[in-house]
């Protein structure tokens, strides 16, 4: 696979920080601008826009396999079973939690 950063000046990793926060938190493009300068790093909100509409779809693929990748270590399934009894006159909580694998429903 060919890399996708080889034109650019910037480092992929300050795209994919710009990315990021432009996606991952609710910030506009000139927000994303003021903090990048802030950390010393001076681009401009348009710049912001072209990387999120280049890079996006990329970097949202990735989480996504990054996700079913890791869902699939996570097939187990919690069930809580809680009940009031009555032992010698005095009402006691008993719970207990049982897991599962997802294939045994």
């Amino acid at each position: 696979m060919r890399n996708p950063f080889r034109y650019f000046n910037s480092s992929p990793e300050v795209i994919r920080l710009t990315v990021m926060m432009y996606i991952r938190y609710p910030l506009s493009l000139r927000q994303v601008e003021d903090l990048l300068f802030e950390r010393g790093i001076d681009i401009c909100h348009e710049t912001v826009r072209f990387w999120w509409n280049r890079f996006g779809p990329m970097f949202a693929a990735e989480i996504r396999k990054r996700r079913i990748y890791h869902r699939s270590y996570s097939r187990w399934r919690w069930h809580l079973d809680e009940v009031f009894v009555r032992i010698n006159g005095e009402m006691h909580y008993l719970w207990r939690a049982v897991s599962y694998g997802a294939d045994e429903g």
